[in-house]
């Protein structure tokens, strides 16, 4: 695994949010990506304060290793992970340098494999896909904890 940027690139936002971004480029880079998400959101219950569900927890790793897969499996080169929490919700945002966009396939049970961004966009509060002039970054949303109501974390209302 080479991870490009070294400490994780922690930072504190003005308005009450914070951020991590790390770059990775390898064949370990997935499991690595899990391990920064999980750890960002540790450190949001425990230095920030912030509430984190367990589903929360999963649902955000979920995220990031689906996208982080498909940067690593349809790009070239590194990829790069941000992950920002502001106002209850953290966006997973992964840059690739693919300009190709992705290909989001209906719900068909009996297609084996390529359901990533399926599953992603099932569990997101939100989700979009923006090109840049060199590559694409995709971004998607969930919130960090369940509703009152019994809404579970990450789902649409």
């Amino acid at each position: 695994m080479d991870q490009i940027a070294g400490d994780g690139g922690r930072t504190s936002l003005f308005s009450g949010g914070f951020s991590v971004s790390e770059a990775f480029e390898g064949s370990e880079a997935i499991a690595a990506a899990r391990g920064l998400a999980r750890s960002f959101l540790t450190d949001a219950q425990a230095v920030h304060g912030l509430p984190v569900s367990g589903r929360a927890m999963g649902m955000v790793q979920l995220v990031v290793s689906e996208l982080v897969t498909n940067a690593r499996k349809y790009a070239p080169g590194p990829c790069l992970l941000t992950m920002q929490v502001e106002g209850g919700v953290v966006e997973v945002t992964v840059w690739d340098s693919s300009t190709a966009l992705p290909a989001v396939l209906g719900p068909d049970p009996g297609r084996v494999g390529q359901h990533g961004l399926e599953i992603v966009m099932a569990v997101c509060q939100s989700f979009k896909v923006q090109r840049e002039l060199v590559g694409k970054r995709i971004t998607a949303a969930v919130v960090l904890v369940d509703d009152p109501g019994d809404d579970v974390a990450g789902r649409r209302a």
